[in-house]
């Protein structure tokens, strides 16, 4: 029995009544004893816990669960199991005892993983949200003050699809890192999902130091990251305070989530406090994106179409598809209001797809072969699909691949140069041509227009507008023609409103022009007769580019 006992992986005990009469050997390995010494001794001197004894020898079959103290002194947390027998023709009582200390461990890891991030160690949501309530409360009755801060980090999704999900988390480690160690005894960090954190500040009766904390934060977010891979990261952070500007929890989170909002729409990479005027503006915004990720379901977008002409014939050559959104109870809503929207909820991707589909469409069914120019985002050119994406609308369209012009910016392409390039390569190779966009108000890199494949430059309209009052701007449009002359490009001006901004393009030999002088957005019917005409009649109809500079 002695040998099947020490078989046993769970520590056994044989007692007559309190009297310990045999061991088996894992009990006594759990004690940190020998065997011998524990027979004759009474079980109080391993269990010392007086009312665990007491149930235990009360309830038979049933766990109890108690401290067994070592040999050394230290105690290990254990169940314990009464069963009682007959061992040597005499009742005994034959005690279970199993070790808790992997049990507790994983009680408490379960415990820990239920109130913090598993990727930072920060406390999550549920962990913040508890501790806001306490510190309310301690607000409350001490008649102080706390700041909640919360924290987005700015346009993080593009360093997971750019560089990957592994180094999003290195990043998200090291904001958790840094912000930590910039916090005082009292204030704390929170993860509450995603990219977003918060900071709770006790005490804040100043709120120039919660300030100070805030430029703080964005400073050493703002110093690079990930091993200098990912320099870029910025934060934007909304501050709201108890009791100013919420007495309940949930009320303070959302007004810091408001000035948060504010803070994105107001540049990014800075921070703001709450407002009350707040509140009504960014639920405004918020309802403009929500009916913008409707819009395309709806059939509230709609394109209209700017013609682009050769200077030197002015015979039309093409147009520019421009995209307009008619809200229902908002009427016309400016491109330059939601297209931001767009881009910063991610929507863009479904209504870059329905302009592409739509313009594609529309510009096959001409019997005239001029072009279309289509605006890419930063968003679709990054995304996996976009290469695909334009070859099944090029074929679903019949529309042939060189009359499809993709125009983009060249602050689009600066972010993940590499990626940039094989995307727009593998659209060239499907015959697409490519425009740089707004030509002199980004980078304007030489370096850019020698490495991309690209096939036209197009001068942003705010020099053009310029250049019969403004010599510099003269000069930088001079300048831009003189390049794309030299490097075989051919350059079209945008924004041409005048008689004399037109005169100008052509004495400095523009290739291309574009502008309300000559012909202002209108829905594709106005241009029936250009579209659909013959050869003659389309030289007749097409604008008078020559007449209108006297030519």
């Amino acid at each position: 029995m002695q040998r099947l006992a020490n078989a046993a992986i769970e520590g056994l005990m044989m007692c007559d009544g309190t009297t310990i009469v045999s061991v088996n050997n894992s009990l006594a390995t759990l004690a940190g004893a020998h065997a011998n010494d524990m027979i004759g001794t009474d079980i109080a001197t391993w269990l010392p816990d007086t009312a665990a004894r007491a149930r235990l020898l009360s309830q038979p079959d049933i766990p109890v669960e108690t401290d067994l103290r070592g040999a050394n002194g230290e105690v290990s947390p254990v169940e314990l199991l009464l069963r009682p027998i007959e061992f040597g023709g005499q009742p005994h009582q034959a005690i279970a005892v199993r070790d808790l200390k992997a049990r507790r461990e994983a009680e408490r890891h379960i415990r820990y993983l239920a109130l913090h991030d598993a990727l930072t160690s920060l406390p999550n949501r549920a962990s913040f949200t508890a501790r806001l309530d306490q510190q309310i409360a301690a607000a409350s009755t001490a008649g102080t003050r706390l700041a909640v801060l919360y924290l987005d980090l700015d346009r993080f999704k593009e360093v997971n699809d750019l560089y990957g999900h592994a180094t999003g988390d290195k990043v998200l480690q090291t904001v958790a890192t840094r912000v930590t160690d910039l916090l005082k005894d009292g204030q704390s960090m929170a993860r509450l999902g995603g990219d977003e954190f918060a900071v709770l500040v006790p005490n804040a009766a100043s709120t120039a130091s919660v300030a100070g904390i805030a430029e703080q934060i964005i400073e050493t977010i703002s110093a690079g990251l990930a091993d200098d891979l990912v320099s870029t990261i910025q934060t934007s952070i909304g501050i709201a305070f108890y009791p100013d500007d919420a007495t309940e929890r949930e009320a303070l989170l959302s007004q810091a989530d408001t000035a948060l909002y504010r803070a994105k729409t107001d540049g990014r990479n800075t921070f703001r406090f709450f407002e009350a005027e707040m509140g009504s503006e960014v639920r405004d915004r918020r309802q403009l994106e929500h009916d913008l990720r409707q819009a395309v379901a709806r059939n509230e977008l709609s394109l209209v179409y700017q013609p682009q002409s050769d200077i030197t014939n002015g015979q039309m050559i093409g147009f520019e598809a421009l995209l307009r959104w008619r809200h229902p109870a908002r009427g016309s809503v400016s491109p330059s209001v939601f297209i931001p929207i767009a881009e910063e909820s991610g929507s863009i991707l479904q209504i870059g797809e329905w302009v592409m589909r739509e313009a594609c469409r529309e510009a096959a069914s001409w019997p005239q072969p001029l072009t279309i120019a289509i605006n890419v985002s930063a968003l679709q050119i990054y995304n996996d699909n976009f290469v695909p994406l334009v070859h099944t609308i090029l074929l679903e369209s019949g529309l042939s691949p060189r009359r499809l012009e993709l125009e983009i910016t060249e602050t689009a392409l600066v972010r993940d140069l590499q990626r940039a390039l094989n995307a727009l390569r593998q659209i060239k190779a499907l015959g697409v041509r490519i425009a740089m966009d707004d030509f002199g108000t980004g980078y304007s890199s030489l370096s850019n227009l020698r490495a991309f494949p690209f096939d036209k430059i197009k001068i942003d309209g705010s020099f053009v507008k310029s250049v019969n009052n403004n010599e510099q701007a003269a000069t930088i449009v001079r300048a831009v023609l003189g390049l794309g002359r030299g490097l075989g490009l051919p350059v079209l001006a945008e924004g041409v409103e005048t008689r004399a901004e037109l005169a100008f393009l052509e004495k400095e030999q523009c290739s291309e022009v574009q502008g309300y002088f000559l012909g202002r957005p209108a829905s594709i019917d106005a241009f029936h007769s250009v579209t659909h005409g013959t050869a003659t009649e389309t030289a007749a109809t097409e604008l008078p580019v020559k007449r209108a500079v006297g030519g």
